[in-house]
Formats: C-alpha cells, structure tokens, sequence
C-alpha cells in the first residue's frame, strides 16, 4: 500500500485505530485496509453497528447545535478522530459564525489529518494529547487559550470515555476537566453501555481488547455519575436517538439498540 504523504513516518497501519474504524462507520475515506477489516468482523457480529455510529455522529450534531443556540462559542472536543462529516466546527458556525474549536486526540494518523483539514481554519486548532493525562492535556497552548476565563467552554466527550479504562480513573479524569472549566460551561458524553445489547457486549469488548485503544461497556448509573458537578438539561441520560430528536418518529420502537447513552449538562 503507498503511504499518503499526511501519515506520520514510522506510523503502523496494520493495526486498527478507533478514530480510522469509526470514521471507516460513517463511510468516510481516511481509514486504511487493517481498519477496514476490523470494522467488517465487528459488523458481522453487530450489525447494527454502522448505524449506532451514524447515531452517535447525529447525537453530537444535536448536542452542539444546542449549545451553540445557548450562545456557546467555544467547544474543546476530546477524542475527536477526523473532522469531517458534520463536525463541530461546521455544525456550530451555522448558529454561532465566530465559534472556536480545539479538537484533541491521540491518534497520529488522526491528529495529521485533522491538520491537514484545518490548516486554513484561524478558529480552528488541533492538538496531539491523551485523555487519560489531564493535567498535560490542559497544559497545552491551545486549550490554555480556549479556556481563559471569560466565556463558558462546551466540552464533548462523545464516543471516548468507554476507551479510559476503570485503572485509568475515568472520574477523576472528568474531575480534572470539571475543575479546569469557566463557570457556565457544560459537558456532553456519549459512552456506550452494557443495557442496551447485553447479548453484544462481550464480544465487542473482546474484539476491541485487540487494538491500542480497548473499550469498556459500562452501566447506566456509572454513566449518569459522570455528570456530578454538573446540573443535567432535559431530558437527562438516555439512548442516542431520545436526546432531543430532530422529531418524535426518529426514536424508533427500540432506541435501546443504539446502545450509547447520552446527556449534556451545564456548570452552575
């Protein structure tokens, strides 16, 4: 395979990466045969899955698009993969035109790329930092900047708190973020949980205990703990597709099937 000139030298493209997997869901062209391959497998034992993920990139678009209408402008997404295909900072200039954004994420492939996209963008920033090392992750030039105290910052952890295991300290984790927020910002959290497929559970965790980035499925009430600190906007903690609907048909009989749940709340 030709390396695209955008992929960091010394990088290994055959293993699978969950930004490149995902991005593979959405139908998107920056992923390569190794996560191809391993998002084929889990499709075959999950069928439902490309939809889960179209769900979670529509609960994301909904979320921003909520918080840009509460004159949020500025939003620091953690574990942003690539940015394409409704990102943050398309949906949010929609309502609010000045919104800044800092995306972060581990990923090299994904963290070049993004550059890459952004490179033109002055309101727009990239960084390379782990989740799972706050306090180097707030330290950071770009994200110091975007949290200055001044106005609220919006913090979206969609799709990237079920990759920090429980040895990892996920709340403390959140408590590090929590406490370096301005007053009157908000978080939003996709995680995916154990409720909704039971019967997929194990295996989906088993097939991604094979990559660099392993997932843990948690509870309802483990989810909804996530958020202390924080005062949850209605209608609270719920399956992907019940987060204030585009209309009340786009829930379906069975929102428990996207088995992400999800809330956004708000920093007194």
């Amino acid at each position: 395979m030709r390396r695209p000139s955008w992929v960091p030298a010394g990088m290994d493209l055959d293993r699978p990466a969950a930004a490149r997997v995902y991005d593979y869901y959405l139908g998107g062209s920056h992923n390569f045969a190794a996560d191809r391959e391993m998002a084929r497998k889990a499709i075959e034992m999950w069928p439902d899955l490309p939809l889960i993920m179209r769900a979670n990139r529509a609960f994301l678009r909904r979320s921003v698009t909520f918080l840009a209408e509460q004159g949020f402008t500025r939003f620091l997404d953690i574990g942003s993969g690539i940015p394409t295909f409704g990102a943050v900072h398309e949906v949010a200039r929609q309502i609010q035109p000045d919104s800044r954004v800092v995306y972060v994420d581990k990923d090299p492939v994904a963290v070049a790329h993004s550059r890459l996209l952004l490179q033109d963008d002055k309101l727009s920033a990239v960084v390379d930092a782990d989740l799972t090392n706050p306090e180097d992750l707030l330290s950071r030039p770009e994200v110091v900047e975007l949290l200055a105290p001044g106005e609220p910052v919006a913090l979206l952890l969609v799709a990237v708190l079920h990759f920090v295991t429980d040895e990892q300290d996920p709340e403390g984790i959140l408590a590090t973020l929590r406490d370096a927020l301005p007053s009157g910002s908000a978080l939003a959290i996709c995680h995916a949980s154990l409720e909704g497929r039971p019967d997929q559970a194990e295996t989906h965790q088993a097939l991604y205990n094979r990559t660099p980035t392993p997932m843990t499925m948690r509870a309802a009430d483990r989810i909804n703990r996530f958020f202390d600190g924080f005062e949850l906007v209605e209608p609270g903690v719920v399956y992907l597709p019940q987060w204030r609907p585009d209309e009340p048909a786009a829930v379906g009989e069975h929102p428990e099937r996207m088995v992400g749940l999800v809330g956004v709340g708000l920093l007194p």
